[in-house]
């Protein structure tokens, strides 16, 4: 029996309450219900049942506004997040205007350079041209006009009330400019932040409505009594969390909300090992080098004839989904890869820092069974194995680069990386098995 250690130190405060994602998971599951049982509540609304459900993509990225909205409200009203330090904003400066036309018209030309940038590396890259991307494409050509002249109020308006007006967007304007003198290091980060935003928003953006559409579309009466059909369908829904929460953190990168991007990754491993896992650098799916699929199938197929295991197999699986989950709901409005925007340390990552990952790849892990294929080829199973292992190691890769990048960055998560090699649920136990093994060999 362990006895819990009350004199260890409190664990550091996260960024983030619990209760930024739980509203935002709350709003969207709503949305879910209504889009789902549209045609039953259609008439008391006066609206046409005939449509059917809600499933097509303007209703997924509703979803979007369905969650934003809520954790937007609740950062500001209950939490404060705009009067924050952290934000860089002091709202008694309100200096005049003519005090920082200068300073924001600089900007301006950084950030429309920045984003005509973004808009020709869509154009050229090929693999923004296909169907998977189109609705992301679609997407970000109707905002373009809107975002542009909403651009300069916003920038007028903030910049009146920033401490430092003169922040990395300015630096690249007056790069661009050559009137003034700027830090070639803030460019850098100017353009890193960016990069991650172009690259992974459009991404985020593609793999929306998929998602929405399969849960929404269901008969979800049909599942109940079968285990591999329920967890299809709680799984599904879990990753639908995931990625409407992910894609509004990718989205609202303001300072105002204390969600800005304080720095990109600037090592060249972190950024190796996360592109590995997206297209169009994937290396693990649809014929990558590392493909660990070939000649399998899924767990019910293995365990068909087993109910008791099936359902305990179920369960292990939706609750792997669930935490996965978790670890992007708890982000909030914060969410996105290879950035530094707060330390989290509450929901699953009290338990160790890098929830996701752990159950991203037990999940994997047992889902495919890499070991057992359908071609009875020894091969194929010990190259599947290894191949999973492969992508095991990525990730294990890119969760070093993370901490890499956020230690060098802020005291504050140094702190909690320390709090966690010692008192983390999971993290302290690895640790001290870790260090019984060195010793023992």
């Amino acid at each position: 029996m362990t006895v819990p250690d009350h004199s260890a130190p409190p664990r550091p405060q996260s960024d983030v309450s619990s209760a930024v994602g739980l509203v935002g998971a709350l709003g969207l599951c709503l949305w879910i219900l209504f889009c789902h049982f549209y045609p039953e509540v259609a008439p008391a609304l006066g609206l046409d049942p005939a449509r059917g459900r809600l499933t097509g993509p303007n209703a997924a990225l509703a979803g979007l506004l369905a969650s934003a909205g809520p954790m937007v409200l609740w950062s500001v009203l209950v939490d404060k997040v705009h009067l924050r330090p952290s934000t860089g904003i002091d709202w008694s400066l309100k200096r005049p205007l003519g005090d920082v036309m200068d300073i924001s018209i600089t900007k301006l030309a950084g950030l429309w350079a920045t984003w005509t940038i973004i808009g020709c590396l869509y154009f050229l890259g090929r693999w923004y041209w296909n169907d998977f991307y189109a609705i992301s494409m679609q997407v970000l050509a109707n905002v373009m006009v809107p975002v542009f002249f909403l651009s300069v109020p916003y920038v007028l308006w903030l910049d009146r009330n920033l401490v430092e007006p003169k922040d990395a967007s300015w630096h690249f304007g007056a790069m661009l400019v050559g009137r003034e003198a700027y830090d070639p290091e803030k460019v850098r980060i100017h353009l890193r932040a960016w990069a991650v935003k172009g690259f992974f928003t459009a991404f985020m953006i593609a793999i929306v409505p998929a998602g929405f559409a399969d849960l929404v579309g269901r008969d979800w009466s049909e599942f109940v009594h079968q285990p591999a059909m329920l967890a299809g369908l709680l799984i599904t829904m879990m990753f639908v969390f995931d990625e409407q929460i992910g894609t509004v953190g990718y989205i609202l990168t303001m300072k105002p909300l204390d969600a800005q991007i304080r720095s990109a990754n600037p090592h060249l491993a972190g950024w190796v090992a996360a592109l590995m896992c997206y297209p169009p650098f994937q290396v693990m799916q649809g014929g990558g080098p590392i493909e660990y699929q070939i000649n399998t199938r899924d767990w019910a197929y293995w365990l068909d004839g087993y109910p008791a295991l099936m359902w305990l197999w179920a369960a292990m699986l939706v609750l792997l989904t669930a935490i996965y989950a978790w670890a992007t709901v708890i982000f909030g409005i914060r969410f996105s890869n290879l950035t530094y925007r707060g330390v989290i340390s509450n929901g699953p990552y009290a338990y160790t820092r890098h929830p996701a990952y752990l159950s991203k790849n037990a999940f994997w892990w047992l889902a495919t069974l890499p070991f057992l294929v359908t071609s009875h080829s020894a091969t194929d199973a010990v190259r599947n194995t290894f191949f999973l292992g492969c992508v095991s190691a990525i990730y294990y890769w890119r969760a070093r680069t993370e901490e890499k990048h956020l230690l060098g960055e802020d005291a504050k998560y140094r702190d909690y990386h320390a709090w966690m090699q010692h008192h983390g649920a999971i993290t302290s136990r690895l640790v001290r098995l870790g260090q019984m093994f060195r010793r023992r060999v």
